[in-house]
């Protein structure tokens, strides 16, 4: 006689009665328990970040009302007025909870140097620093997965050596020492692109001849943001595709008679792209973190290059709104490549 043990108060039905699965995997929770845990560590880790700005930025040296004045005659008088005027002569607790207070009702500040408010400046720029990040985000994908999934594909190959060769170098390199390289060489040597901005200088293009004219100054920059990210994405495919490429089930897809190309294409790239989705939208968040070299580089006309300028005055209200954003930006990366990961992986929703 066989015993049978019931478990969870479960009760056997009918015969050919359906009932549940016991091969299928049990939920782990909720999914919206698990968003909100997610999105309640997002919210703390950006309530850090602002505390943490405000008071780092507050350590620089330089003093804002003296970079303003210099090149003028200013008495002490004027100087202490403009401390006044710009809430420097507070204790530093009633600065951060005014910058508290205004940061929660939607106020980023006044800038020091522009005479403009911080939101305006920061809407003016994040234009130019999106079409920048977008275009090398999605020039680095698409080559950097597809030259992995070749490479892995082809190990030990020539093929392969070189683009892991290649891939190792490029990941290797300091952002702004590439930019700078590109920037002699094809700008300064051959000059076939142009040194810096965004569009040329004087030019009153509009339409098309103002889309490639942005494209033609976009090249470099574009190119050196793509090139440290693309190598990131190369290697980590090509890692996650050499794990599946020893699994049963590409042993069982060839038995069928399905061919090398479907193997690779059908089975083991959709499986190797799990552990790579993390890293796509951590790198997306740290390419716009990265702008800020790559805009100071070529004078892109964009958030990193504001932030750039801010740190020579130094700009309070400025670096602490692109801190915010940068930092924002980078958790909701997080966030997203959390959710996304557990809805493509069955085994992060199982007990």
């Amino acid at each position: 006689m066989t015993d049978v043990v019931l478990t969870g108060g479960a009760h056997p039905g009918p015969a050919g009665a359906s009932g549940p699965d016991p091969d299928e995997p049990r939920r782990s929770g909720s999914w919206w328990r698990f968003a909100g845990t997610k999105a309640a560590g997002a919210l703390v880790s950006l309530l850090m970040v602002v505390v943490l700005g405000f008071f780092a930025f507050r350590i620089l040296p330089g003093d804002p009302v003296r970079s303003l004045a210099q090149g003028r005659r200013v008495s002490p008088e004027q100087l202490e007025a403009m401390r006044v005027e710009m809430g420097l002569d507070q204790p530093l607790m009633s600065q951060f909870w005014r910058y508290l207070t205004n940061l929660f009702s939607g106020d980023l500040g006044y800038s020091y140097t522009y005479n403009q408010p911080v939101l305006e400046l920061i809407g003016e720029r994040i234009v130019p620093t999106l079409l920048l990040t977008g275009t090398a985000f999605l020039l680095s994908l698409v080559l950097g997965l597809w030259l992995g999934q070749r490479a892995a594909w082809r190990r030990d190959s020539f093929f392969d050596r070189s683009q892991t060769g290649i891939a190792l170098t490029l990941w290797s390199v300091p952002t702004f020492w590439l930019g700078l390289l590109l920037l002699l060489v094809f700008a300064g040597t051959l000059h076939w692109f142009p040194t810096g901005g965004m569009v040329t200088v004087g030019a009153q293009h509009t339409g098309l001849a103002y889309v490639l004219d942005v494209a033609h100054h976009m090249v470099l920059p574009v190119l050196t943001l793509a090139a440290v990210v693309y190598a990131q994405y190369l290697l980590v495919m090509r890692a996650s595709l050499l794990e599946e490429m020893s699994s049963d089930y590409l042993t069982t897809a060839r038995a069928k008679g399905l061919h090398e190309s479907g193997v690779r294409r059908r089975h083991a790239i959709p499986n190797a792209l799990l552990p790579t989705v993390t890293l796509v939208f951590l790198a997306l968040g740290g390419l716009i973190g990265g702008a800020v070299t790559v805009e100071a580089v070529y004078s892109w006309p964009g958030l990193g290059y504001l932030t750039f300028q801010a740190l020579r005055a130094p700009d309070f209200p400025v670096l602490q709104g692109t801190f915010v954003v940068f930092s924002a930006i980078v958790i909701l990366m997080n966030f997203i490549a959390d959710l996304l990961y557990r809805s493509l992986d069955p085994r992060l929703r199982t007990a």
